[in-house]
């Protein structure tokens, strides 16, 4: 899988004119687009805010997916306000056809789910072309460990798409000088940090494993994710090895009904956590659930957590 998501622009011939048709990578598929899409669906708040950081608001006919889990920020709302919520949590085929769509980005476990009623091939027949999101490409394919080029790629894919290269390959510039420069100046105390992601559960905690975007939001801030052995995206494990591994600092994804504080609360209340080395010195950090997922705040997610852990 050496060349997933790479763009490449092909030209065909028609009737003796020239046709440019654009075509993508999208995990184990090739996506070829004959023009820009114009009635795009975008769920979950992350990839939503990819599609508002290229300005493609107005190529857009609304999005799915967020308020059944998630609230939207200030940004988030002034970008979307125009644009209706069509399914609160995922969409239905019928959602996505009665829109009358002509794109939907979304991933595994991102609004489409392995088997279910609304996959690429679903889709096809009533011409709603998908584009995976990379991160979420270790559902049905072999792919390495998460990376922050996960997100580039997508930015970088979405702008081929949709005829807006150059708005993306800036974007992808500052993104990358910003995070190298941060990198450069981050002094550390101590090798390895052991960091465990703590997303919800109290019978057992789900976390992120080796390929979901926080284990590499952690390695560039400076850490180590306890879990990056886990050989998945998100996923439940045992608190016996949380324990075991003895976590110094504890990140908590912030969304849904339990609150980051009540996250917080519970394991410092909790008997069974007392030893751990990161409730002992009470080191807990937030990240807003569309920090902590693949998308445009994820550099600043990594300036905030080297913040955390090394006062930086």
């Amino acid at each position: 899988m050496k060349n997933i998501l790479l763009s490449s622009v092909s030209i065909i011939f028609s009737a003796g004119i020239a046709l440019a048709d654009t075509t993508v990578q999208s995990c184990n598929r090739t996506v070829t687009f004959e023009s820009p899409p114009a009635r795009a669906i975008s769920n979950d708040v992350n990839l939503t805010e990819m599609m508002l950081v290229l300005g493609l608001a107005d190529r857009m006919v609304g999005y799915t997916g967020i308020s059944g889990w998630k609230t939207l920020d200030a940004k988030m709302r002034s970008g979307v306000k125009e644009l209706p919520e069509l399914s609160v949590k995922y969409p239905s085929k019928e959602v996505l056809v009665g829109a009358d769509a002509d794109f939907f980005f979304a991933g595994w476990n991102y609004g489409m789910k392995v088997g279910g009623e609304v996959t690429p091939q679903t889709l096809e027949p009533f011409g709603i072309k998908v584009y995976e999101l990379t991160e979420s490409c270790s559902h049905i394919m072999e792919k390495g460990k998460a990376s922050i080029a996960d997100m580039y790629t997508d930015i970088l894919n979405l702008g081929t798409i949709f005829g807006v290269n150059d708005r993306a390959q800036v974007l992808v510039k500052s993104y990358r000088e910003d995070l190298e420069s941060f990198k450069a100046g981050l002094e550390t105390s101590e090798e390895n940090l052991r960091v465990f992601i703590y997303d919800s559960g109290e019978d057992a905690p789900f976390t992120a494993g080796r390929y979901a975007m926080p284990t590499a939001l952690i390695e560039a801030a400076g850490g180590h994710n306890i879990m990056d052995d886990f050989e998945k995206s998100w996923g439940t494990v045992t608190w016996e090895e949380v324990v075991e591994r003895d976590p110094q600092v504890i990140v908590i994804i912030n969304y849904g009904d339990v609150t980051a504080e009540q996250k917080r609360d519970y394991m410092m209340a909790n008997p069974a956590f007392a030893n751990l080395s990161a409730v002992k010195n009470d080191r807990f950090v937030t990240l807003e659930y569309v920090e902590a997922t693949p998308g445009p705040r994820n550099i600043q997610a990594v300036k905030n957590l080297a913040d955390a852990f090394w006062g930086n």
